[in-house]
C-alpha cells in the first residue's frame, strides 16, 4: 500500500471521477464501500444540496469519501453578450416551445459552497477549474481535517497546487470526459481571475501519458492520473507512470446507481472510440462529450458563445428539456475518450472487476 492509500484509508487506488450533475450518493458509497475512494461532484450543487448528499454517504458507509467545487466566480457578463447568445440558441429553444430568458443567477456562490464543504468535512475536499490561495488550503486542513487534492492540465498548474500546499494533484489528460480543468494560461496566473484563452486551453490538452511522468517528477506531493483509465490495466499502466492512484469517471458513469437518464446510457452504449468531442458549445468551457446534434449544429457558433458558466446556465433548460423528453441529441453527453470500454455493471461488480484486472496487471508487470 502506498502512502497516498494509507493517507486516504482506502485498500484499492482507484478514485471515483467527481461528475457533477451525473453522480450520486449512491454511486460514492458503492466505491468507498468497496475499497476506492467515492466523490460527490458538488459544482453544481448548492450548499443545503451539499450538505445532504454528504449525509446520505455517511449514512450509508464509514468509510471515507470526498466531495469536489468548481472554483469559480460569480459573472457580471455584458447584457449585449447575453441577448447575442440566447439569439443564437432561440431556434433551439423553440424547438423545445421554450422562451429565451436570462437564469436569475449563473451559477452557485462558491463562497457559500466553500463554507459548506468545511461544515460537512469531508476526508478529501478537490477542486477544478481554478486554484485556492493559501489561506483557504490551510482552512480545510485545520476546520475540517480534509486531504485537498488540486486538478491539473499541465505541470505548471501542479506546482501551482503545491505551492498552496495541496496534499496531491490530480493530473487530467486530454483524454477526460467533462471539462477541461485548464486554469492557468501559458504566461503564469490570469490576471484579475480571468479565464484562460482559447489557446492556453489548446495548450493544456496534452495527454494522460505525457502529463503524468511529467507531474511526478516536478512534485514533492502525490500525483492521481486521469484521462481514459478505464480498466485495471489503465490503472497499473498509471503506477508504472509513478502515479500513486487512478481517477476514473467515464468507468463509472454507465454504473446503475450514476445518475445519467437513460437517453446518455444509450449514447454510452452505442459509442465508439472515435465519437468523443471537445466543445465549448454546452457550457462555454472546452469539455469532451459524445458527439451528436446540437454538437454538430452549433459547432460553428464555438468561438462566439460567453464562456462558463453563462453558456451552461443559458443551455440549461435546453438539456433539461431533452432529458424529459429522452433525446440525446440535445444533451451534453460528457465521457472520455475511452467511452467505448465502459461497462454497464453496478458499482460494486465494477470495483472487484477493476481490482481483479489491476492484480493481474501488477503481476505481468512485475515478471515482465
Amino acid at each position: 500500500m502506498n502512502p497516498l492509500l494509507q493517507r486516504l484509508g482506502i485498500d484499492l487506488p482507484i478514485i471515483q471521477g467527481p461528475m457533477a450533475g451525473a453522480d450520486t450518493p449512491r454511486l460514492a458509497t458503492a466505491v468507498s464501500q468497496a475499497g476506492g475512494l467515492g466523490m460527490l461532484g458538488c459544482g453544481m450543487r448548492s450548499p443545503e444540496a451539499m450538505a445532504e448528499a454528504a449525509a446520505a454517504v455517511r449514512a450509508a458507509t464509514g468509510k471515507p469519501f470526498g466531495m469536489n467545487l468548481f472554483v469559480q466566480a460569480m459573472p457580471s457578463p455584458d447584457p449585449a453578450v447575453v441577448q447575442a447568445a440566447m439569439a443564437r440558441l432561440a431556434p433551439l429553444y423553440a424547438e423545445f416551445g421554450l422562451a429565451p430568458e436570462a437564469p436569475a443567477r449563473w451559477c452557485e456562490d462558491f463562497g457559500a459552497q466553500f463554507e459548506a464543504l468545511i461544515a460537512a468535512r469531508p476526508a478529501v475536499a478537490s477542486f477544478t477549474f481554478g486554484i485556492l490561495d493559501a489561506a483557504q488550503v490551510r482552512r480545510l486542513k485545520d476546520e475540517a481535517g480534509s486531504f485537498v487534492i488540486g486538478t491539473a492540465t499541465t505541470p505548471a498548474e501542479a506546482l501551482a497546487w503545491q505551492a498552496v500546499g495541496a496534499d496531491a494533484v490530480c493530473a487530467s489528460g486530454m483524454e477526460a470526459g467533462g471539462h477541461r480543468g485548464t486554469f492557468l494560461p501559458r504566461s503564469g496566473m490570469a490576471e484579475g481571475g480571468g479565464q484562460p484563452s482559447a489557446e492556453d486551453f489548446a495548450a493544456g490538452m496534452i495527454g494522460t501519458m505525457a502529463l503524468v511522468p511529467q507531474c511526478v517528477d516536478a512534485l514533492s506531493i502525490p500525483v492521481i492520473a486521469a484521462g481514459g483509465i478505464m480498466d485495471g490495466r489503465g490503472i497499473a499502466a498509471a503506477q508504472a507512470l509513478g502515479a500513486q492512484a487512478a481517477q476514473l469517471g467515464t468507468a463509472f458513469l454507465a454504473c446503475a446507481e450514476s445518475g445519467i437518464v437513460p437517453a446518455q446510457r444509450a449514447a454510452m452504449a452505442a459509442a465508439g472510440a472515435m465519437d468523443t468531442r471537445v466543445t465549448r458549445i454546452y457550457s462555454g468551457r472546452p469539455a469532451r462529450g459524445i458527439v451528436n446534434a446540437m454538437m454538430e449544429r452549433l459547432a460553428g457558433d464555438e468561438a462566439s458563445v460567453p464562456p462558463y458558466p453563462v453558456q451552461n446556465a443559458l443551455t440549461g433548460p435546453l438539456r433539461r428539456a431533452a432529458a424529459a423528453q429522452g433525446r440525446a441529441d440535445h444533451l451534453s453527453l460528457w465521457a472520455g475518450q475511452g467511452v467505448a470500454a465502459a461497462r454497464a455493471l453496478p458499482a460494486a461488480e465494477l470495483m472487484a472487476q477493476l481490482a481483479r484486472e489491476w492484480r493481474t496487471a501488477c503481476g505481468a508487470l512485475s515478471m515482465s
